[in-house]
C-alpha cells in the first residue's frame, strides 16, 4: 500500500471503498472528471526581533478538496472534518456546484508509484526539538549585530512544515507524497550617514525540502545574517537611483524574480486559454532574444518550488517555455489541460486542500549563456546593476511591470561603483527579453524563500538566472 495511502486509513480510517464511494458521490450529478485532495499539515515557527523570542507556534491541519470538472465549470468544496460523512457532504456540494450533463462513473482505483524521490528527508524538521530552531534564530542575530556596530535592529525568523498528500481521481489513480519544507530569514536595520540619521535596511533568507542539518552544515544562520547586515550597511553609503532609459545588467539568482513575475505568470495556461496573457496565442513565435532559453522545472532535489507530484498526482517535469527566444509552451493544470488538448506538465498547485487547483510555476529560471559576467559588466558604458529585488507588480494581460530594487550599483565605464538607493525598474516582460544582448556562465537559483501568489492563494516556488544584460530598460529615480 502507498505509504501516505496507508497514513489516512490509519490515522482517519480511509479505506479503499470509501475512496470510491466519495467519487461516486462526487460524480452523482454529472461530470466528466472528479479528484478528491486529502492533506495532513504539520508546522511550527519561531520569531525573534530585539534579541528576544516574541512566538514560538506548533500547529496541525488536516482535511479534504473534492473537485468536479464538467466541461469549463467547476465544482469545489472542502472539509477540515475527515469523517465519512463530512466527506460525502463535500462530494455532494461539489457535485451539485458542477451539474453537467456529462456522466462517467468512477473506475477502478490502482496505486500510481512515486515517480521520483527529490527530497529523500530521514528526520522531518517538525521532528526536530524546539531548542534547536530557537538556537538557529539566536545565532543569526548575534552574527548579525555583530557584523558592524551601525546594525541597530534584528529581526529573524524560522518556519518549517511537513505535509501528507494523498490524490484520488476519478480516472484511476491514486498518488501521494510526503513534502517536507524548511526556511530561515533575516531582516536588518542599519542606522549611519554623514549625520548619523539614515536609516537603510537588508534581508536574506533560504532553505528547501532540507532536513533541520541544512542550517548547520550547508547554509548556517551565520550565513543569512552577514548577508542581511552586508545589504544595509551598503545602503547607507547609496546614492539616489538615476532616472531615464539606460542598460541595466541583472545579477544571478534572485533577479529571477522579475522573470518570474514579468513574464512567469503569462505563460500559465490559464491565463492563455482565456486569452487574458500577453503570450496568448503565441506558440511558435519569437517573444525574446534568441539568447533566452526558459524552463519551469519542479524535477530539482531539494529546492523549494520542487515537487515529486503536483497538487493533482501528476509527476513535475521539466518544461522549455521559450527556448532561444520561441515560445515553446505553457504551464499546465489538468483543467486547461483537458479545455486545450494540451500535454499535462505537472504544474497544477494549490495553497491547501480548502483551494481549488491552478496552474502555477514551480522553479522557473533563464538558462546560461556563453558570457563571461566580468565582460557583460565591462560592455555598459553607463548603466545599472541590479543585484537583489524587493517588491513589484505586474499586470498579467500586457506584462507591465514595476519592480524596486533593494540593492543596486551604479555601473560607470565598464565599472562597478557607487551604490544607489529608490531604483526601480519599468518596463514590460516581453518587451524586456527581446532586449536581452548577452547572457552570463553563472546561473543561479535563488536561496530558497520565494513565495508566489496568485488569486488569494501563495505556495512555494524558486527563480534563477544568470547575469544578463538588457540593452533598453527604463529605470525610475530620483536623480537627474
Amino acid at each position: 500500500m502507498h505509504p501516505e495511502r496507508k497514513f489516512f486509513e490509519e490515522k482517519f480510517g480511509v479505506s479503499g471503498p470509501d475512496l470510491e464511494k466519495y467519487l461516486g458521490a462526487a460524480l452523482s450529478a454529472g461530470g466528466e472528471y472528479a479528484d478528491l485532495y486529502f492533506e495532513y499539515r504539520a508546522s511550527s515557527s519561531i520569531s525573534l526581533d530585539e534579541s528576544l523570542i516574541k512566538s514560538a507556534t506548533q500547529g496541525v491541519s488536516a482535511g479534504v478538496g473534492v473537485r468536479v470538472i464538467s466541461g469549463e465549470r467547476t465544482g469545489y468544496a472542502y472539509s477540515d472534518d475527515l469523517s465519512s460523512e463530512k466527506i460525502l457532504k463535500a462530494a455532494r456540494i461539489a457535485a451539485r456546484i458542477a451539474n453537467g450533463p456529462a456522466r462517467v462513473s468512477s473506475v477502478g482505483l490502482s496505486e500510481v508509484p512515486l515517480p521520483q524521490d527529490l527530497y529523500p528527508v530521514v528526520v522531518a524538521p517538525t521532528d526536530m526539538e524546539i531548542a534547536e530552531k530557537l538556537d538557529l534564530v539566536l545565532r543569526a542575530d548575534k552574527a548579525a549585530r555583530g557584523y558592524d556596530n551601525r546594525i541597530r535592529q534584528v529581526r529573524a525568523g524560522y518556519a518549517d512544515e511537513v505535509r501528507h498528500v494523498l490524490t484520488v481521481t476519478s480516472d484511476g489513480g491514486i498518488s501521494g507524497d510526503f513534502q517536507p519544507l524548511a526556511r530561515l530569514s533575516v531582516f536588518c536595520l542599519a542606522q549611519g550617514g554623514k549625520d548619523g540619521k539614515v536609516i537603510q535596511r537588508g534581508s536574506s533568507g533560504g532553505g528547501g525540502r532540507v532536513e533541520l542539518k541544512f542550517f548547520l552544515e550547508e547554509k548556517t544562520p551565520e550565513h543569512f545574517a552577514r548577508e542581511a547586515a552586508r545589504q544595509a550597511i551598503v545602503a547607507l553609503t547609496a546614492v539616489e537611483a538615476p532616472a531615464g532609459e539606460m542598460e541595466v545588467v541583472l545579477g544571478p539568482g534572485w533577479p529571477g524574480i522579475l522573470l518570474h513575475e514579468a513574464v512567469g505568470h503569462g505563460l500559465e495556461s490559464d491565463f492563455n486559454r482565456k486569452k487574458t496573457s500577453a503570450f496568448s496565442g503565441l506558440i511558435g513565435r519569437k517573444v525574446a532574444s534568441e539568447l533566452c532559453t526558459v524552463v519551469d522545472d519542479g524535477t530539482i532535489p531539494g529546492r523549494r518550488g520542487s515537487l515529486n507530484v503536483d497538487d493533482e498526482g501528476t509527476p513535475t517535469s521539466q518544461t522549455v517555455l521559450i527556448e532561444r527566444g520561441i515560445l515553446k509552451g505553457y504551464m499546465q493544470d489538468k483543467l486547461s489541460a483537458r479545455l486545450t488538448q494540451g500535454a499535462l506538465t505537472g504544474n497544477g498547485r494549490r495553497e491547501s486542500y480548502m483551494h481549488v487547483p491552478m496552474p502555477r510555476m514551480t522553479n522557473t529560471y533563464m538558462l546560461s549563456g556563453q558570457s563571461a559576467p566580468q565582460d557583460i559588466l565591462r560592455s555598459v558604458r553607463r548603466g545599472l546593476y541590479a543585484v537583489q529585488f524587493g517588491g513589484g507588480q505586474v499586470d498579467i494581460t500586457n506584462g507591465k511591470f514595476v519592480f524596486s530594487a533593494s540593492e543596486a550599483y551604479l555601473i560607470e565605464d565598464g565599472q562597478v561603483t557607487r551604490p544607489v538607493r529608490n531604483a526601480t525598474l519599468i518596463g514590460d516582460g516581453p518587451e524586456v527579453l527581446k532586449h536581452v544582448s548577452m547572457v552570463g556562465n553563472d546561473l543561479e537559483l535563488d536561496e530558497g524563500i520565494g513565495v508566489c501568489g496568485k488569486e488569494g492563494q501563495s505556495v512555494p516556488v524558486g527563480v534563477g538566472i544568470p547575469t544578463i544584460k538588457v540593452d533598453r530598460l527604463t529605470v525610475g529615480g530620483t536623480a537627474g
